[in-house]
């Protein structure tokens, strides 16, 4: 007898309209967001800021939503990779690696990432570290199957 497998979406929230946003969340039957960036309260972040973001996902659709600086890149990995300073592969080898130290894996039960949806600023998932995360706790269970929303 197989398992149903453990749904795990990503999305990105730039190049994105608030209404978008939300009705990609809700068509996805996404049940908790999973913020995972390092700042989440930039002004440059509009309807993104993170207190703004946890009011509109209960109220739009009963979303949950959860800030985990454990699954964001440092400040200075992130900004030396910005500024040109690292190649893609070295930047998501250190942010892999990152992870690891902080032995993240231990501190996620793959039950609780199934209908979780993990976000970052980044509008597609190609080159961004929401999409690392994914693999990384996906190659943890491969009972997890992700989706990017876009």
């Amino acid at each position: 007898m197989s398992t149903a497998p453990i749904r795990l979406y990503t999305i990105g929230f730039t190049e994105k309209s608030a209404e978008r946003f939300f009705e990609l969340l809700l068509s996805s039957g996404v049940g908790r967001l999973v913020d995972t960036r390092i700042n989440n309260t930039s002004q440059l972040a509009g309807f993104a800021k993170g207190r703004d973001l946890a009011y509109f996902c209960q109220a739009i659709g009963g979303i949950g939503y959860e800030h985990r600086e454990d699954m964001a890149p440092t400040k200075e990995l992130l900004s030396e990779y910005r500024k040109g300073g690292m190649s893609w592969e070295t930047y998501a080898d250190r942010y892999l690696t990152l992870l690891r130290q902080r032995k993240l894996r231990e501190h996620v039960r793959p039950a609780d990432l199934d209908g979780a949806c993990l976000l970052c600023s980044e509008h597609l998932p190609e080159h961004c570290h929401r999409s690392l995360l994914a693999e990384y706790l996906r190659d943890a269970n491969p009972g997890i199957e992700v989706t990017h929303l876009h």
